[in-house]
């Protein structure tokens, strides 16, 4: 295959079929995803079994634990995947909305108009359900998507784009509006990240190395997601329960996720009471802890922390552990380890909680609930993209609204500047 010319050819049909996208309505739109919501019900056992192919593979090219658990799909999570394009349909559609319109003196009207982005190009890692989320979401914000898969979970891809496609035929919409990437070869991404004249907008979904990657390479403009190394901080006047249930929910209830919790941080003054039980529920559920002198002299099971543990996301059974004189030590250490992804206070103390939720510098900032919250689903947008740790444009989950921009608009009536 001539990689250059395959992905110059995808990029201009996606073009196209982004020109029609942008200009469909809110019914045909629902249409094509209520279709490919059906095709993906009815092809279950289909899909289960493609990606059961590829489960097959990653075993037997050893395919570490993490990865293996993003990229299963059952049928549940076959079931999940077409109950999220279905719901993607059911949100009301950003596109065209006119907002903060303003009389000016000169008697002209001043707003805004939310607008699609264009052509999102999305590469991502092991997640089958990806395909299926960024499809839906990229068209009902009017944008057409290119969408580049790991290779791990090519044929899991290449099984939902096919469903994608008959959904976006039968509701009359060009099938290029979403369009998988046929090869493996790693040399498609380069090209897809310096397609200017093609692509708007690239959305990275993967490890330190794809995004290390991008960011060198990359000539599009990214929304951006790194590691996400999310705390939960036990203050002093925090609810021993609300904790417990808080951290253990925070780590353990999966690994390999973004919003998983990977440190924790625990006030002195309750450490000594609260700690030991917490440490004993991690413990008894395979978590080993990595903790600092005061951690290892009250839980003994733990290990010493390096520098290098608070400052990574395990996507594994490990968290790292400090005691911290109080809240000012916790902000510190969260904006100076963290990855601006989730942290999570749990505190009866209106003001630190207030503190807390104005200081960290993070997409997510929550009081008193489990990171695992961080998702755009819990947040009512309803699938993600992913959820961006940049400051420009979008940042947290990226939802519809997150896939369109905003137009100034200008409404008058013969006015003419003086």
């Amino acid at each position: 295959m001539d990689i250059q010319h395959y992905m110059q050819t995808v990029g201009r049909q996606a073009r196209e079929a982004s020109r029609a996208i942008a200009r469909a309505d809110s019914n045909a739109k629902n249409h094509a995803l209520r279709a490919i919501a059906a095709a993906i019900r009815r092809e279950s056992a289909a899909l289960v079994a493609a990606n059961q192919e590829d489960l097959d593979a990653a075993r037997a090219a050893g395919l570490e634990p993490a990865l293996l658990d993003r990229l299963t799909l059952s049928e549940k999570g076959v079931a999940a995947m077409a109950d999220g394009v279905g719901q993607v349909a059911a949100l009301p559609d950003p596109v065209g909305e006119i907002g903060e319109l303003k009389f000016r003196p000169s008697g002209i009207q001043v707003g805004r108009m939310r607008v699609p982005l264009g052509v999102i190009g999305i590469i991502y890692e092991a997640r089958p359900n990806v395909t299926a989320d960024a499809a839906a979401l990229c068209l009902k914000s009017g944008n057409a998507a290119i969408l580049r898969g790991g290779s791990e979970a090519i044929r899991s891809n290449r099984a939902i784009a096919a469903l994608v496609q008959e959904g976006l035929s039968g509701a009359g919409l060009p099938a290029d509006a979403v369009q998988v990437i046929a090869t493996t070869d790693r040399a498609a991404v380069g090209h897809l990240i310096t397609m200017r004249e093609s692509v708007d907008v690239i959305v990275p979904r993967g490890g330190k190395g794809l995004i290390a990657r991008l960011l060198a390479e990359s000539r599009v403009p990214m929304i951006q997601h790194l590691d996400g190394n999310c705390h939960v901080y036990i203050d002093a006047d925090a609810d021993a329960d609300q904790a417990m249930r808080i951290v253990e929910n925070s780590k353990t209830q999966r690994y390999g996720t973004c919003n998983t919790a990977e440190s924790l941080l625990v006030a002195r003054a309750v450490a000594g009471r609260l700690l030991p039980p917490i440490a004993a529920m991690l413990t008894a559920k395979g978590v080993e802890i990595r903790g600092c002198a005061e951690t290892m002299a009250l839980i003994k099971e733990a290990k010493a922390a390096s520098e290098e543990d608070y400052a990574t996301e395990f996507l594994a059974p490990i968290i790292s552990v400090k005691i911290v004189a109080g809240l000012d030590e916790a902000i510190a250490h969260i904006n100076h380890y963290g990855s601006h992804h989730t942290e999570s206070i749990v505190s009866e103390n209106y003001t630190r909680a207030m503190r807390f939720l104005r200081e960290v510098d993070s997409a997510s900032v929550m009081v008193n609930a489990s990171t695992r919250f961080a998702d755009g689903f819990e947040y009512g947008l309803g699938a993600e993209i992913g959820i961006s740790t940049d400051k420009i444009h979008a940042r947290g989950p990226v939802g519809l609204e997150g896939l369109t921009s905003q137009k100034w608009i200008v409404l008058g009536n013969g006015q003419v500047r003086a």
